[in-house]
């Protein structure tokens, strides 16, 4: 059955379509079968990449929500059963996508369909630590038990500290660490080295595998990247593995509930 791989934050500019690139990466490198996805109506930043396609979907068309479109991303994961689906979603269409699983009961309808779903939240340091923080928090309380949460710490920003405590110090952590699937950390290393490598194969759109072999880069670049790489891939390794297949629930009609509300702001703040 397929697995699908959300990338969502309401909080933009945090590194979402890097993590989408990240998944994609990794499961092609393990030579599983993989379909892209680009909902981002501002930024196709994921669709720039060419060692994977990607599909554009238009969950917003002309500022308007196209729910046909949302059905249409429902209907891609139910048909491709062998497939892992990684979705890179938008800041902008980030809390019609979120609302529109939750009031359709997408994710418990393609869990009992027998397909896996991850969402994969960033948080980051900095001045948007505490707003990431509460998208995370967002996510876990309004999404089913049957979705897994990967968690991305992204140190790019700044440190992932609130009053002295770490990410899994933290309340927010602590309210949700049993839906968390794992936690993936994206250190900040030298920015005069490692940094400026890791800004030039993002800004060209390449994956750690094009970079090293592209001529852009030098030897001790090419060293640098396959360092982050490995750093990257082998937590990877541990949280993602190879593809599973869940047992499918069967459920009757009688069983539907009636669509859950959700909350259409992610802006409260969290511990």
């Amino acid at each position: 059955m397929a697995r699908a791989h959300f990338t969502l934050q309401g909080k933009g500019g945090v590194g979402k379509s890097l993590v989408s690139a990240l998944i994609a990466q990794h499961r092609q490198e393990n030579n599983i079968p993989l379909i892209c996805v680009d909902t981002d109506p501002v930024n196709a930043t994921f669709s720039g990449y060419t060692a994977f396609p990607v599909k554009r979907i238009e969950l917003l068309k002309e500022n308007t929500i196209d729910e046909r479109e949302f059905d249409r991303l429902m209907e891609l994961i139910v048909d491709n059963r062998d497939t892992e689906i990684v979705i890179d979603n938008g800041a902008s269409s980030f809390i019609p996508l979120s609302s529109y699983l939750v009031e359709n009961e997408a994710i418990d309808m393609l869990h009992s369909l027998g397909h896996s779903i991850i969402i994969h939240p960033v948080v980051t340091g900095g001045q948007s630590l505490l707003d990431t923080l509460s998208g995370f928090d967002a996510l876990a309380s309004q999404f089913p038990a049957s979705a897994d949460m990967v968690v991305w710490l992204n140190y790019y920003f700044g440190p992932i500290e609130k009053e002295g405590k770490t990410f899994e110090e933290m309340k927010v952590y602590q309210d949700h660490k049993g839906r968390v699937k794992g936690v993936v950390r994206i250190d900040r290393h030298n920015q005069a080295t490692f940094g400026e490598d890791m800004q030039q194969m993002l800004e060209n759109r390449m994956t750690f595998s094009q970079a090293i072999e592209s001529e852009k880069f030098k030897l001790m670049a090419k060293q640098r990247l396959r360092k982050m790489k490995d750093e990257l891939f082998k937590q990877m390794d541990q949280i993602l593995a190879v593809s599973e297949k869940p047992v499918a629930k069967k459920h009757s009609a009688a069983e539907a509930k009636k669509p859950k509300k959700v909350s259409r702001t992610s802006s409260k703040r969290s511990e």
